[in-house]
């Protein structure tokens, strides 16, 4: 009976995150009062930690906070997997890492209910930013990010038929600035799918591992390769999904698998429930060869985008025809125990609008694990994405990062996979299991002084700020060099449920970004809106961030 009330109250948790925190609103519209949501968690975290502390008296292991640490899900003896070292290039697990089946959650009574998957997760994290540049208006921004998961996954009992949802409420508080999507995005779905699943649809590998076929429809949220293409964006508090199709030809552990996808952007309303982009399609092929994965794995793959103008369009790029094919390929892996590597190239060609796409990106990763007690690692790094080099010459070499991450690029998200040449140097030591450190110095050059700083002065992306054009230099008159970061990061494993990061970025501004905010209309002289407030253009970054996995 002790087991079945802490099943209760596992679902009462996922509808505390609906029933008990919605009210009507005087104009009939139902709202969420999130305050009394957050109490609710806190109320039923503390009671499941209590019920299932007197059920069982063995500690429950979770994956650290450590990207290195986390393992595939589908790892055994002889699996062909293997996973990378270079740094944030693992994607995220399917399904995610904080979810389990019912069966491994430490109840008894649930130890041979191994077809339900299930997961809760919150974070929150307090930043400080200070003279961001992110922003035409400097001074000092504290804001605080809350996120919460849920999951909910039925496999095997029902195969071939399986399902998954994810619920995710994504909101900011305490921030001076207008929200946008990529902080706020309010009790959605960011999975929700149905799949056919064949678990020996192609026999099994030359290891008698089951290699499956695997049919998903639906809204999926998930990564590939190295995530610079297709990415959850972890680190960012709202989360990419997409809605479409799924192919899986064979599955991680297998010497080859084959990964094929058509699937539209879903668009982040903030405080509606999200739709899918009906003006853009995402799709490609994913090959994985791990024949000689103790090696190297290589990647092969084809991924593009069609675009059909959207005349009410947020960016001038959403108002264009675009059509863009990339073929590429990654490859990782180690020479003995002298180095570890990760390479990729990925070329862009079709059109943009009026104008020619031909753009090109590569990144190039060599590092060293040494064999001391704190496993002190050294690595350099280097990443080039093409500008567009004439904004009058009929072509766009701009390269188009798709739907990759951000934060690996820079933390305080200055600089992403577009018109960019970075070269880093970086070095982890992880002194006990629950405690990691990483110091990264960094240096941003624009690949062309004629493009744009994507995300400067804002002149982001996002669906709620309009681009005022302040992070672009037509003339090339401003320079090339934008500045060099000292980013570090302390990683503490608090429980085996409770992980926390406390970080720091120190940018210091050069030529670029120095010349574009003196270039801008000055606030305290021109006193016309937008303009910037002008500074030395150096910021300051610490954040501290806390995530629980409340199973």
């Amino acid at each position: 009976m002790r087991a079945f009330g802490i099943f209760l109250h596992i679902i009462l948790l996922l509808s505390t995150l609906t029933a008990h925190s919605l009210h009507a609103s005087p104009d009939k519209k139902v709202t969420i009062d999130f305050q009394t949501t957050q109490q609710n968690i806190v109320h039923s975290i503390a009671q499941i930690i209590a019920d299932s502390s007197k059920a069982t008296n063995k500690s429950i292991s979770l994956p650290t906070a450590d990207p290195k640490a986390i393992t595939s899900p589908a790892a055994s003896s002889t699996s062909y997997y293997r996973r990378s070292d270079s740094y944030a290039t693992n994607p995220e697990s399917d399904p995610p890492r904080y979810v389990r089946r019912l069966s491994d959650i430490g109840v008894p009574a649930f130890k041979d209910i191994t077809w339900l998957e299930i997961g809760l997760e919150h974070r929150t994290r307090y930043e400080w930013r200070n003279n961001d540049i992110r922003r035409i208006e400097g001074g000092e921004d504290n804001p605080i990010f809350l996120r919460h998961r849920a999951w909910i996954g039925i496999k095997e009992i029902l195969d071939p038929f399986r399902f998954a949802v994810e619920f995710q409420d994504s909101r900011v508080v305490n921030n001076k600035h207008l929200p946008t999507d990529q902080e706020r995005d309010v009790y959605d779905l960011i999975n929700a799918y149905g799949e056919l699943h064949f678990k020996k649809g192609l026999g099994a590998d030359p290891r008698g591992q089951d290699r499956p076929i695997r049919f998903r429809v639906g809204r999926m949220a998930y990564e590939s390769t190295d995530r610079r293409f297709i990415a959850r964006n972890e680190w960012r508090n709202t989360t990419n999904a997409f809605e479409g199709f799924r192919l899986n030809l064979g599955r991680d552990i297998n010497d080859w698998e084959l990964d094929l996808f058509g699937l539209q952007p879903v668009r982040r309303l903030q405080t509606r429930f999200d739709e899918a982009n009906d003006h853009l399609w995402f799709f490609g092929a994913i090959g994985h060869w791990r024949k000689w994965s103790d090696i190297i794995t290589i990647q092969p793959y084809y991924m593009g985008q069609k675009q059909t103008a959207d005349p009410n369009g947020f960016t001038a790029t959403n108002r264009l025809d675009r059509e863009i094919h990339m073929p590429g390929f990654r490859a990782y892996g180690k020479v003995g125990s002298l180095f570890d590597f990760d390479v990729s190239y990925n070329h862009q060609l079709g059109y943009s609008g009026s104008l020619r796409q031909n753009a090109q990106g590569y990144t190039v990763e060599v590092g060293r694990s040494f064999d001391y007690p704190w496993k002190p690692r050294l690595m350099g790094f280097y990443g080039y994405a093409s500008g567009d080099r004439d904004p009058n010459d009929g072509k766009d070499n701009r390269f188009d990062r798709f739907f990759g991450f951000a934060r690996p690029w820079s933390a305080d998200h200055y600089v992403i996979y577009e018109n960019l040449k970075a070269p880093k140097i970086r070095m982890d030591l992880q002194p006990t299991q629950k405690l990691g450190f990483e110091l990264t110095y960094a240096w941003y050059f624009l690949a062309s002084k004629r493009d744009r700083m994507f995300d400067i002065l804002d002149g982001n992306i996002s669906n709620t700020v309009k681009d005022p054009g302040f992070n672009r230099d037509r003339t090339g008159q401003s320079g090339d060099f934008a500045g060099h970061a000292l980013e570090g990061r302390i990683r503490y494993q608090v429980t085996p449920k409770i992980n926390t990061v406390l970080g720091y970025t120190h940018f210091t501004a050069e030529d670029y970004v120095k010349n574009r905010i003196a270039a801008s209309p000055s606030c305290a002289t021109t006193h016309i809106h937008p303009c910037v407030d002008h500074r030395s253009g150096d910021t300051d970054f610490l954040y501290f961030e806390v995530l629980i996995s409340l199973l």
